[in-house]
This record gives C-alpha cells, structure tokens and sequence, in this order.
C-alpha cells in the first residue's frame, strides 16, 4: 500500500508518499481501506521527532480516518467486511489502510459523507473526554475555548450550545471570529486586540467561566486562572504556548479551582473504548440532527501532505484539514 512516510525528522517537506508494507490485524482489529484521514497539531509533532507513537501503534502519521472495513478478525462482532466507519486512532490513518481495534470504530453518523466523517473522531474524543466527562461541565455554565476556529475548537462550540452553555472563544481575526460566531459562540474575543482576562470579567459581571479548554499551555497559564469562576476548571490539551509556567497558588485556594490535563493518544485501550462508547452515544445524535456539523477547511491528497501541515501550521485555517489517498 501506499503511505504517507517521514523519511526523517524535520519540517513539512520530510513528507513522501511511499509504498510500505501492509497491516496485519489482531483477533480484536479490523482492516479499515482509508477514505480520508484528518491533519492534527500532534501530527507536526511527531513529524519533527517530538511526539512518538505509543509503542506497538504504526509509525505513519493519522490520528483518526474513515473507510471501509476490508477485513475483521477472529472475535470481532459488530462489524463486518464492506461496513462504511470511522475511526479513532493511535496513527496510522496516513495511509491507504489502517488497522484498529474494533472498540475505537464508529458507524458514519447519518447525514454524513464518508469523507467528511474523519473530521469528527479525534475531537469529539478529546472534547467529551476532557470538558464533560473529567471538568463535568454542565448546562447552564460557561466555557473558554483558546483557538476557537481550530478543529478543536469548531466542534466545541457547537457541541457546547447543542448542551445549553455558554461559549466565550479565543482567535486571531475577524474572519476567524464571525466563523466562530456563525458556529454559535456568545462571545468571541480577539486575543491579538483585546484582554481575554479582562474581557470575559467583563461578559460575566466579574465572576469568570467556569470551564476553559486550553491548547496554549504555560504562555495563558496564570490569565487562564484569573479568568476562571468559584470551582472553575482549567483543562490543557497542549502546549502551543511552552512548558513551563509560575503560578500564583493562592489563585486556587481562593476560588477552589482545579487544574488538569491530558492528551488522547496514550491511553489504554479500555479507556479509549470507554470514550468511543460515550461519543457514540452522546456526540452521534447531535450529529444526526445537524446540531454538530464538520468544518471541514480543506481537502488535499496524500501526494500533498507537506502542504496540508505548512497550513496548519500557518494556523490559517477554520476547522479541520483532510487528506485523501492519492
């Protein structure tokens, strides 16, 4: 098959499409012929050498891809050879075929192409597992998404409002703004212009928001915590911003608040199929209705991938990136 490969670590021209050997699937697998895969920050990271595969994954790059099953293995039982899915994965989904657990596989949510639906996988895992599964985020309260534009951020959004919260993102230009706002989102804050701390005081009579999604890391650390209501929760998915941050403890104490952290990639596989379960059951319907649609920015072909990272990177996209086998 054919596969997107990092001949070795570096920028976006490291990229070559490859002809590479096949994957084999376990008992618990199915063999997925990829329709289209999604382009992830963790991706670039693992491009320049700085963000491994969990050990047994595939070393090709793709964290989540839809397709068609080409095979299952012995105990598989929900699906079967020809079903249309998409797919949840540890890497692999720059390529022509990819196997997977069979726990990590969902249906086409109604109403979407196959294309389309490699857009969803990877975010509605990481947003359900992070702000409503860990940060118990409830409606009625209020959310700061950082990156409001960004594939995280679009499904957020609109997953937010679809459960009756309020949204307040962050992003760089007006037309990422109205984009944001065409999604949904109550309040949307030009971070390059504007105060984010001072500004979501100001939309909430002084009190703060009671979740923020956060991708930047140590740079919005301490302005994240001033900006955070009685019992707020600070939840980080990356660390765009750096590493390393001072903060000011007493900030906890006082307002009761809680950090956490986590990325998707390097869980266990029991845990991966526990947030499978509940996207499938929770973010499905949502996408039925047309409560949650994909943003898809851009589709370019496997032979194009060093393109498709330069504009992630250059972060002048809105929504999600899709690659396709050449």
């Amino acid at each position: 098959m054919k596969a997107v490969v990092i001949t070795s670590p570096g920028g976006p021209d490291v990229l070559q499409l490859q002809q590479v050997d096949d994957p084999q699937i376990e008992d618990d697998e199915v063999l997925i012929k990829v329709a289209a895969t999604a382009v992830n920050r963790a991706d670039t990271n693992q491009r320049q050498g700085k963000y491994p595969p969990p050990k047994g994954a595939s070393e090709h790059l793709g964290l989540e891809c839809s397709g068609t099953i080409e095979a299952v293995g012995s105990s598989v039982s929900r699906w079967k050879i020809g079903d249309q899915v998409c797919a949840l994965l540890s890497g692999g989904g720059y390529a022509e075929k990819v196997a997977v657990p069979a726990a990590q596989v969902f249906p086409i949510p109604d109403g979407i192409s196959l294309t389309d639906a490699a857009a969803f996988p990877e975010v509605a895992c990481t947003v359900w597992s992070t702000i409503l599964m860990t940060s118990r985020l409830s409606p009625g309260e209020s959310l700061l998404v950082h990156g409001g534009s960004s594939g995280i951020g679009t499904f957020a959004i609109q997953i937010a409002k679809h459960l009756g919260i309020r949204v307040f993102i962050t992003a760089g230009s007006e037309e990422k703004l109205a984009a944001c706002r065409d999604l949904g989102a109550d309040v949307c804050i030009n971070y390059k212009t504007e105060d984010f701390v001072a500004r979501v005081k100001e939309e909430t009579d002084g009190k703060g928001v009671d979740v923020i999604l956060d991708c930047l890391g140590a740079s919005y650390f301490q302005r994240n915590l001033e900006s955070l209501n009685f019992d707020g929760r600070l939840f980080i998915i990356g660390l765009m911003g750096g590493v390393k941050a001072e903060m000011n403890l007493p900030t906890l104490f006082a307002k009761r608040l809680t950090v956490q952290a986590a990325g998707l990639r390097y869980r266990t596989p029991e845990n991966k199929a526990a947030i499978v379960n509940e996207v499938e059951k929770n973010v499905w319907p949502a996408i039925a209705t047309g409560k949650v649609k994909p943003i898809v920015s851009k589709i370019f072909p496997f032979s194009e991938a060093a393109e498709a990272h330069k504009l992630i990177e250059n972060s002048q996209h809105i929504g999600k990136i899709l690659l396709v086998p050449s």
